[in-house]
């Protein structure tokens, strides 16, 4: 039986310029109410956002997709450095042909004080990936950009 060997994932890295302070756009990140509004690509709700935001505490996003279907994300928070950081690892599982195949993904938000704007800078890395999900992973960047849109979107 060939196994089918892990490519190797880049660090995708995502920059924007949101148009609020710092401690505005931190909040938008630690409260699960202003999370649930923008949350997850174009089409996609999330009808739950439990976050727990210490080192060790649990992150729980369910992705409503435009079909109706659950698309759960959770993680464990790994570092926080107020105002400045999230480290959170987000494993992502899904149903496919009776298996559940995962991914589990670095996620790392920086905030940078831009006077009355925030420079907010997304890296995402893989590191474990079922072979099932490589397209998952391999749309990541989309997703991302699509989600970053929402949330800079608030801030218009």
């Amino acid at each position: 039986m060939n196994e089918i060997k892990q490519p190797e994932f880049k660090e995708m890295i995502l920059t924007r310029t949101l148009n609020a302070p710092r401690d505005l756009v931190w909040k938008a990140w630690i409260d699960p109410n202003m999370v649930s509004q923008w949350w997850g690509p174009h089409g996609f709700t999330a009808p739950l956002c439990q976050l727990d935001l210490r080192p060790g505490g649990e992150i729980l996003i369910h992705m409503k997709d435009p079909d109706g279907g659950i698309n759960p994300m959770n993680g464990t928070y790994k570092e926080i450095v107020t105002l400045e950081k999230i480290v959170f690892s987000s494993y992502i599982a899904f149903e496919m042909d009776g298996k559940k195949p995962a991914a589990e993904i670095q996620i790392t938000i920086l905030f940078a004080d831009k006077g009355s704007q925030t420079e907010l800078q997304v890296r995402a890395l893989p590191i474990k990936v079922d072979p099932e999900l490589y397209p998952a992973v391999e749309g990541m960047e989309e997703g991302w950009t699509q989600t970053l849109d929402k949330l800079t979107a608030i801030f218009a």
